[in-house]
C-alpha cells in the first residue's frame, strides 16, 4: 500500500510537464505575446479571460486531485482575475491606461504569494 504522500504525489498534475505546459505555461505565453499586439481591448479581454480561466480550473482541479495546497488559493485567484480581466477590457471599471499592466502586475504578484507561502507555512499537500 502506498503511503498517503506519494498517492498525492502520484495524483499531482504538476508532475507532467505536457500538461503543466498546455494548463499553465501556454496560456501564460499567450498573456505574455498579448502585450506586443495590437489587439481591441475586447479580444484582449478575451484572451486574458480564457488564459487566466484555464489556469485557474487546472489548480482547482489539481487541488481537488492531490490537494496541493497552493491549489486552493491560486485556482480562484485565477478566476477572478478573469473577471477582472473581462470587465476591465469591456469598460465596466477604469483602471486608466496602464490598467492591463496593473492587471498582469496583480496576478504575477498575487500568484507568486499565493505559490509559495502558503507551502513554506502548510506544507505541499493538505494533510
Amino acid at each position: 500500500m502506498m503511503p498517503d504522500k506519494a498517492i498525492r504525489e502520484s495524483r499531482d498534475i504538476l508532475r507532467n510537464r505536457w500538461i503543466t505546459g498546455a494548463v499553465f505555461w501556454l496560456p501564460a505565453l499567450a498573456l505574455i505575446a498579448s502585450g506586443f499586439l495590437n489587439i481591441a481591448q475586447g479580444w484582449r479581454a478575451a484572451l486574458w479571460a480564457v488564459a487566466l480561466s484555464t489556469m485557474g480550473i487546472g489548480c482547482v482541479a489539481n487541488a481537488l486531485r492531490c490537494g496541493r495546497v497552493h491549489c486552493y488559493l491560486t485556482g480562484p485567484f485565477f478566476l477572478v482575475m478573469a473577471i477582472v480581466a473581462i470587465v476591465y477590457g469591456f469598460g465596466m471599471i477604469r483602471l486608466g491606461e496602464m490598467g492591463w499592466n496593473l492587471i498582469g502586475l496583480a496576478v504575477i504578484v498575487g500568484f507568486l504569494a499565493l505559490y509559495f507561502l502558503p507551502a513554506r507555512f502548510f506544507g505541499k499537500y493538505r494533510q
